[in-house]
């Protein structure tokens, strides 16, 4: 069986984990001032990885557009699968609901580390489902920034205890 998704669907998936990510950011940011700078922060770099992931979408070829990806244990599409319906997390959804039931900074820290391996999981799914051509190495790279964003609030989240 194929990968149901074509290149530009998945990385129209990865700009949206990522347009929300930084609205979570900047609104997390307004509810928790005690954690504003490092959540500005994160919020700037989540926008940085949107522009990444639209350009790369954008050099895309007319055929990367319209092919699938060859995977033929269906490892890759199982799990882009389950992202894309939500099951992970909903891209769809607005990221900022998620915040009222949160009354702490350690609260968001902690939601925000969980969050940010939601997104360094479909980012693998999203490695092996990318050739080369198609902005592997971006992705591989991106994946590296979201762990250095557990990292960090990982770090904040060590300091307000």
């Amino acid at each position: 069986m194929g990968m149901p998704f074509n290149a530009d669907e998945v990385f129209e998936m990865a700009e949206q984990i990522e347009r929300n990510g930084a609205r979570f950011y900047r609104a997390a940011a307004k509810k928790f001032p005690t954690v504003r700078d490092v959540l500005l922060d994160l919020a700037a770099m989540e926008d940085e990885h949107e522009k990444t992931f639209a350009a790369i979408r954008a050099e895309l070829s007319a055929s990367e557009q319209e092919s699938v990806v060859f995977d033929p244990d269906n490892e890759a599409q199982m799990y882009l699968r389950v992202m894309a319906d939500g099951h992970v997390f909903n891209v769809k959804a607005d990221p900022t609901e998620q915040l009222a039931s949160k009354d702490s900074a350690e609260d968001i820290l902690k939601m925000a580390i969980g969050v940010e391996k939601d997104s360094i999981a479909f980012y693998v799914g999203l490695k092996e489902a990318v050739s080369r051509k198609a902005g592997k190495d971006k992705v591989e790279a991106i994946i590296k920034e979201e762990f250095g964003h557990i990292a960090t609030l990982n770090e904040k989240l060590t300091a307000l205890k």
